[in-house]
């Protein structure tokens, strides 16, 4: 590591050891802010692309003769056939088309095929439907009356999926943070900085020659002094695993990939490195600039990038 002017006027550490437990006192209990629960503009949104389906397929709730009365439906409305599958599959991927195994009990498997993405139905499509609709009961839920509507019902199934996407909201959302600084930090001092840039991208706006340890490659962000380039990575781990030593081990690699050539800082934070120090610690040793968010506040980064360190 090299050992920073601030590390001695701002937080008070008189030698590496002394550094690298602040850092480990001082980590930021989450990134938990408001938009981490549940995007709704974008749960409203997956919506409306079928609400006017799901109004359609309204109609069969409560219907005692529900079996003829969904033939019907679909030969009046065969268009309907197409979200059927998202009321029980959102797999992000919207998928129409499976191969479902029906039967494995008597020593052999057997499959049958489900294609929701047609545009015209046979008595044989429609009667598959049906059994599609039976078999993951989504018939009992309609007939049952156990929803008003399946606008709503799809308001809380993506609202629901929603939720499980707070993973990765969590790493966006450490990235937001860091960018908020950076671009003060460019504003008052007129910097320019990249966002996800690959090598391509670094060279297209700075003119120089940034290498990547593997192909895919997009680093976090890039700022340029006018005099030399940045290449920071962040991200933010409120548990501690086996991830937590092969990223220390990662950024030791990259580290050592950019040396010589351009600054690297890892921006890294959260209290699952308490539990997985070690690797860090191995990290914070061998790379020349390792902060966490509560030296980012206190202008560490900053006085990187402008040179007085």
């Amino acid at each position: 590591m090299k050992y920073l002017n601030s590390y001695k006027e701002i937080i008070g550490c008189k030698d590496k050891d002394a550094v690298f437990e602040y850092l480990l006192n001082n980590l930021k209990p989450s990134t938990l802010v408001w938009s981490y629960f549940v995007n709704w503009e974008k749960v409203f949104e997956n919506v409306k692309e079928i609400e006017i389906g799901l109004n359609i397929l309204n109609y069969l709730v409560g219907k005692d003769n529900f079996d003829e009365e969904f033939k019907g439906l679909l030969k009046k409305h065969p268009e309907v056939v197409r979200i059927i599958p998202a009321l029980v599959v959102r797999d992000g991927e919207n998928t129409k088309k499976f191969k479902i195994l029906v039967d494995y009990k008597n020593k052999k498997l057997v499959y049958e095929d489900y294609n929701f993405d047609l545009n015209k139905l046979t008595d044989d499509d429609i009667n598959k439907c049906l059994t599609f609709v039976k078999e993951t009961k989504l018939k009992e839920l309609l007939v049952g009356k156990r929803i008003k509507n399946l606008v709503d019902y799809m308001i809380g199934v993506e609202a629901g999926l929603d939720s499980n996407g707070r993973k990765n909201r969590g790493g966006t959302i450490m990235e937001d943070i860091v960018e908020s600084f950076i671009q003060d930090i460019c504003k008052r001092n007129g910097l320019e900085y990249l966002k996800e840039a690959s090598a391509n991208k670094i060279k297209e706006k700075f003119k120089v020659n940034v290498p990547v340890d593997k192909s895919s490659r997009r680093y976090d962000f890039v700022i340029s002094n006018k005099k030399e380039i940045f290449i920071l990575e962040v991200n933010f781990y409120s548990g501690g695993g086996s991830k937590l030593k092969a990223t220390a081990g990662e950024y030791r690699d990259l580290a050592n990939v950019l040396k010589g050539k351009h600054k690297f800082i890892w921006i890294t934070d959260g209290e699952g490195w308490k539990t997985t120090s070690r690797p860090l610690r191995e990290t914070f040793e061998q790379n020349d600039y390792l902060l966490s968010l509560d030296m980012v506040e206190k202008c560490i980064l900053e006085r990187i990038v402008l040179g007085n360190e």
